[in-house]
This record gives structure tokens, sequence and C-alpha cells, in this order.
């Protein structure tokens, strides 16, 4: 099963994190929001159209930051997580039991669900830096 997942900033540099409902599988765990890819869509398309179902808003997709492979028990995943900005809208819990904002130093401190950990390890070392250049935001990586 292919999956898409945004990494989403807020203006405070907190991410934004999902937890998984009782009654879905990995109940209880924390995610990046997203979903399943149709046969039709990319990886970016899925996910602008997963988080407009899932959190009432729109995003504008950007890179991919980290893909990787996760074998549950019952099933595989290939993970494919996306930067992603909030452009129209504030995110809603409609699908799972709550969200909430950490910064990256506090990533670590919620229980994930095993296939997001390797993105939120990557995230929790990156050192990019936020700069504006000729009024438009952009990422610099050490």
């Amino acid at each position: 099963m292919e999956v898409a997942a945004a990494y989403i900033e807020n203006d405070n540099h907190e991410t934004l994190c999902a937890l998984r409902p009782h009654h879905m599988s990995l109940s209880n765990k924390w995610e990046l929001p997203g979903g399943k890819i149709k046969k039709s869509e990319t990886a970016q398309e899925a996910l602008q159209r997963e988080i407009s179902e899932e959190l009432d808003c729109k995003i504008a997709t950007h890179e991919i930051i980290c893909e990787h492979t996760h074998e549950y028990d019952t099933f595989i995943i290939q993970l494919h997580v996306i930067r992603a900005t909030i452009i129209e809208g504030t995110p809603k819990a409609s699908e799972h039991a709550k969200l909430i904002w950490l910064s990256k130093e506090y990533l670590d401190s919620i229980v994930w669900a095993p296939a997001d950990i390797p993105a939120i390890e990557k995230i929790m070392k990156d050192k990019k830096v936020f700069l504006i250049a000729r009024g438009r935001p952009f990422y610099y990586s050490d």
C-alpha cells in the first residue's frame, strides 16, 4: 500500500501531529496526517486530497523529505512524507481523535505509528533554517 503523509509546520515551527482514533488500526498512535495514494494519483495529489477530506483545509505540497517501506504484521506500507504548507483553512480533527502542534525537540515525547518513526527522526535532526528572500520563504539546509 502506498501512502502520502504531510510534514506541516506552523509559523512557530511546530509540526502537526494526528492521533489515530480507537476504531482504526494502530489506535492511540500518532502519525503525520495523510492517506492512501490512488492508482491515478501522484503522492502530492493524494496528499492534497486526503488533507482536504480529513482536516478540512488546503495545502501546497513541496519536496519529499523521506520515503521508506515499513512491514507491519498484515500489510506493507510504502510511505512518502512530503513537506507541505497550509494555504487555506485551519486543520480540524474529523477523522483523527486529536490534532496537536509540537516543536521538533518534543516530537519524541509521543508514541508514533512505527511507519512514521524514520520521518520523525529525520525531522528532529533536520537543521533547516527558514529564510525570507525577495519576499518569498525558502529553506536552507546545512
